[in-house]
């Protein structure tokens, strides 16, 4: 790319420097964009770990966060892409309807929770509850995750590269879930299930789709025994 032509390009980027522009303000121009038109390329500098940053678009735009951000960053995204150069905190892309957030980091608890559409990526590790109650967003994960992972998750993917932790995919419904490494036990009604190819092709396209060179073969399927989906008298001390 020749300097001019680098130059044009950054000139179309939107900055907002959260150092000297409020937070609320940032969120509220991304908001505007849903009901018109305006920069469809965003560069957030110095979050210093600022909570629910970008949270809400309802836009095509991109969004790049340049450092750490804390809870709730790309909360409720729907259309924009959003990608964190950094580390995020609790309820990361919490309640995502569509489009794609990246983190180039970590993720702390809650990551893509009770999300309902879209993609979302963590290039590190996710700690404990990813991908809890998801309803529908695909969630691919380079590394680890920990403990009660896909708690209650209905429908959707959890894809994780490394390993999982304890109770995985606990009282689980219809999430289809991929661990390429170790499981430290399975939750209440999660069992493993087996590989075949239309669910490779899945998770190829999920692994294509996220930028991970890995092979679906190296992957084991979990999902739900479907034994907690009706009461059962011989149960009934349980409860």
């Amino acid at each position: 790319m020749s300097a001019l032509a680098a130059d044009r390009e950054e000139a179309a980027v939107e900055i907002v420097d959260l150092a000297t522009t409020p937070l609320r303000e940032l969120n509220q121009r991304l908001h505007d964009l849903s009901r018109a038109p305006g920069p469809a390329h965003w560069r957030v500098l110095n979050p210093n770990g600022a909570h629910a940053v970008a949270a809400g678009i309802d836009a095509d735009v991109e969004v790049e966060i340049d450092g750490h951000v804390g809870y709730y960053c790309a909360g409720m995204n729907k259309r924009a892409t959003v990608r964190v150069h950094g580390n995020a905190s609790t309820g990361l892309a919490e309640n995502m309807m569509s489009g794609l957030v990246v983190v180039d980091g970590n993720a702390s608890q809650s990551a893509g929770a009770t999300g309902r559409g879209g993609l979302l990526v963590v290039r590190g590790d996710a700690s404990a509850r990813c991908g809890i109650s998801m309803k529908g967003v695909d969630i691919v994960v380079q590394g680890s995750v920990g403990h009660m992972s896909a708690f209650m998750a209905q429908t959707g993917c959890l894809v994780v590269c490394g390993d999982a932790g304890e109770a995985l995919g606990d009282s689980i419904y219809e999430a289809r879930l991929y661990v390429r490494g170790s499981v430290a036990s399975l939750g209440a009604d999660c069992v493993e299930k087996e590989l075949r190819e239309e669910h490779a092709a899945q998770l190829r396209g999920l692994l294509e789709a996220a930028g991970v060179d890995a092979d679906p073969a190296e992957f084991r399927r979990y999902g739900s025994a479907r034994q907690l989906y009706n009461f059962r008298i011989d149960n009934a001390g349980a409860y």
